[in-house]
């Protein structure tokens, strides 16, 4: 007859010997309750305890003071990219929960939609509070500029995945939109309009040639260059987080009630300025661009001289100082440019789309 083991084997293997502490991850959980709820709305149900996040759809006006008819909703993910590892070699952690962010929500509005709710999954080799708490707080914090609500996620510990100071993170975003006021490229005519908001410098895209010239020219993220800037650090030039647009994009979306002034909008992320735009236009027609219309921020001037990549290695890789993209009718965008404006945006008229076969020029 077997042996029978006892319900406690002294010197028995524990999670944290296979590289997994609970009581630190207990811990640092149970802190994020404050820094969560600062996001919510009255939406949201609290859930204590709960294994996912409620967040209420029915009609109240109070609510959804858009009181939709026909409501479609709107759903997407993305990461930050190997932007990670810059902030794991300076160990500052601080921006890229705004990436992550950043990154999902941009795309989402570009629906014409309204952020609705965002929920994070960090994974990483062991936990450190220090540095999960930078992550979070960013992610909340750029949850709460974009006007939705972290109602959950995931930290995955996972020792055997991932090497000691690496980490990756991705962002789930969803949001809803009025379907007769979604975008659509069949919209998108000759003679519209085409503005580009600033961008605040790489954003979340390209860092794998970023750091190519970096350890090519053995640059050091530590120091200063007097001609990329003159107070900060080339990592902290770099760390710059992704710009929001969610919080100026509905809030002129929602000034116009009736007229459809906005017919295209455009994330600029991989791909650039053309690929991107060319995304969300129909084959009927063209975009041409002045490229002398808006300002080229120096980091991209600094990485180009010191990695001598070609200018259509360039437009293809980066944003190139445009992060976002509308296409407005004619008679308005006087009034859009100015609305965004004053929300805090700088505006370029970038050029005007004409009759063609669904290109982005640049001339």
């Amino acid at each position: 007859m077997a042996k029978r083991p006892s319900k406690k084997q002294s010197g028995g293997l524990t999670y944290a010997d296979a590289g997994v502490d609970l009581e630190t991850y207990d811990s640092f959980i149970s802190g994020l309750g404050s820094m969560v709820r600062r996001t919510h709305g009255p939406r949201v149900i609290q859930n204590p305890g709960g294994f996912a996040g409620l967040f209420r759809l029915d009609y109240n006006q109070r609510l959804f003071q858009q009181n939709y008819v026909d409501p479609v909703l709107v759903a997407c993910c993305d990461g930050v990219g190997t932007k990670l590892k810059i902030a794991t070699e300076t160990g500052d952690y601080s921006t890229v929960g705004v990436d992550l962010v950043g990154m999902s929500v941009n795309d989402l509005i570009v629906q014409g939609a309204e952020p609705l709710f965002f929920l994070d999954y960090i994974a990483v080799p062991s936990v450190i509070p220090e540095m999960l708490e930078q992550m979070v707080r960013g992610v909340a914090s750029a949850c709460k500029d974009s006007g939705c609500s972290l109602i959950g996620g995931e930290t995955a510990e996972m020792p055997d995945v991932y090497a000691e100071g690496e980490f990756d993170m991705a962002g789930f975003a969803v949001g809803v939109v009025e379907l007769k006021k979604a975008t659509d490229p069949l919209r998108v005519a000759p003679g519209d309009v085409v503005l580009g908001l600033a961008s605040d410098g790489v954003h979340s895209n390209g860092f794998s040639l970023v750091r190519k010239v970096v350890s090519t020219k053995k640059l050091s993220y530590g120091k200063i260059y007097k001609d990329l800037d003159a107070d900060r650090t080339l990592g902290e030039v770099l760390l710059t987080p992704t710009r929001l647009y969610a919080e100026p994009i509905v809030k002129l979306l929602r000034a116009y009630k009736v007229k459809k002034v906005v017919s295209g909008m455009a994330h600029i992320t991989g791909g650039g300025l053309a690929q991107n735009l060319e995304r969300v236009m129909n084959p009927g027609v063209d975009a041409v661009l002045d490229k002398n219309s808006w300002d080229v921020p120096a980091v991209f001037e600094f990485l180009q001289s010191q990695g001598k990549i070609a200018d259509d290695e360039m437009a293809r890789v980066f944003n190139m100082g445009v992060g976002y993209v509308l296409i407005v009718r004619p008679t308005f965008a006087d009034a859009v440019k100015r609305r965004l404006e004053k929300s805090g945006e700088t505006v370029y008229e970038l050029g005007e789309i004409r009759k063609g076969t669904g290109k982005v020029k640049l001339k």
